[in-house]
């Protein structure tokens, strides 16, 4: 039986494995694919505190499990395909086995929606973004493409128009979907540019993104359109699968949680960019984290203080042994 298991080796559940293991709880982080989440994608990561020269985000994500490991986290490599209520705690499912736990942290996290076309996945972290706040500033003074039509697609596209000389955006419709203020900001913005009608087909480039092969869907013409990076907004689904109808989601299917990052089932937390209204920065992903393994510390320990109460209480109630004859 583990004291605390954490669900994802993102930000959120590295720092969370660090502050856990460090309280000397018994603590097992559970990754599916490699720690560090998205920022393991991220070739520079320039705004996450104490990294004036900005630092890989791979190293960045290791450095963080090593030093949760130092305190004595452990670590397995599965993905979780369902959680339990059991008696005394939660059961973790996974193909590797089961993993008996008294409190779950899950920062699961969310993965962007993506389009699915050639050089896509190739170029991701060379060019192709899903995060303007992480990546627009290392597009200085280039053309840029965004792809979308909603609010994260017009807010992220106002962000970059800070630092690139153009920014095309793509929207697959001729309205947008984002709301009028956003939409009005946008119009009015010099550097934006819409391209209406049109998807993005391929995205192009060897070592970094050079542009992107476009279709214009009402007519089918296509046409080639140089930028140096193409940032995707199209939407993102957290990674709360495994719930099975546990808990209440958001219509986004975040999790709701309190300012402790507390859900609505005792000894459950959740934290990072599976929760409502994250940040979704590597910043707040580690604050949450931590926020939510002292949470899961105390909790155990309110436990623990009930659990020797109802044992004093019993001892003073027990009736006295029979003398012998």
């Amino acid at each position: 039986m583990y004291d605390i298991a954490i669900i994802g080796g993102g930000p959120a559940g590295l720092a969370a494995g660090l502050y856990a293991a460090r309280a000397t709880r018994r603590t097992l982080l559970l990754e599916r694919k490699v720690t560090g989440g998205q920022i393991a994608l991220t070739s520079l990561v320039e705004n996450y505190p104490g990294f004036p020269d900005g630092v890989n985000g791979f190293d960045l994500g290791q450095a963080m499990l090593r030093q949760a490991e130092k305190y004595g986290l452990e670590t397995s490599y599965a993905d979780v395909t369902a959680l339990e209520q059991v008696a005394g705690g939660f059961r973790l499912r996974t193909a590797a086995g089961d993993a008996p736990a008294r409190a779950v942290i899950i920062t699961a996290g969310a993965d962007y929606n993506r389009l699915g076309v050639p050089g896509e996945d190739r170029l991701t972290g060379r060019g192709v973004s899903y995060c303007a706040t992480c990546d627009a500033a290392f597009f200085r003074g280039q053309d840029v493409i965004v792809v979308g039509g909603g609010d994260a697609a017009l807010d992220e596209g106002l962000f970059i128009t800070r630092y690139a000389r153009a920014v095309y955006i793509v929207h697959r419709r001729d309205t947008l979907r984002a709301s009028r203020v956003l939409q009005e900001r946008a119009f009015a913005e010099p550097k934006i540019s819409f391209i209406w009608d049109t998807v993005v087909e391929a995205i192009e480039g060897e070592d970094s993104v050079t542009g992107a092969q476009l279709r214009n869907v009402k007519t089918g013409a296509r046409r080639a359109l140089s930028a140096g990076a193409v940032f995707i907004f199209i939407g993102q689904h957290p990674n709360t699968g495994f719930l099975g109808g546990m808990l209440k989601l958001d219509t986004g299917g975040h999790i709701p949680v309190s300012r402790w990052m507390e859900t609505a089932v005792p000894g459950l937390f959740a934290a990072g960019d599976v929760r409502v209204d994250s940040a979704r920065q590597v910043a707040t992903s580690t604050g949450d984290g931590v926020t939510a393994a002292i949470r899961a510390d105390h909790y155990l320990s309110d436990q623990e203080r009930g659990e020797s109460s109802s044992r004093e209480a019993g001892a003073a109630a027990a009736p006295a042994a029979a003398p012998h004859p």
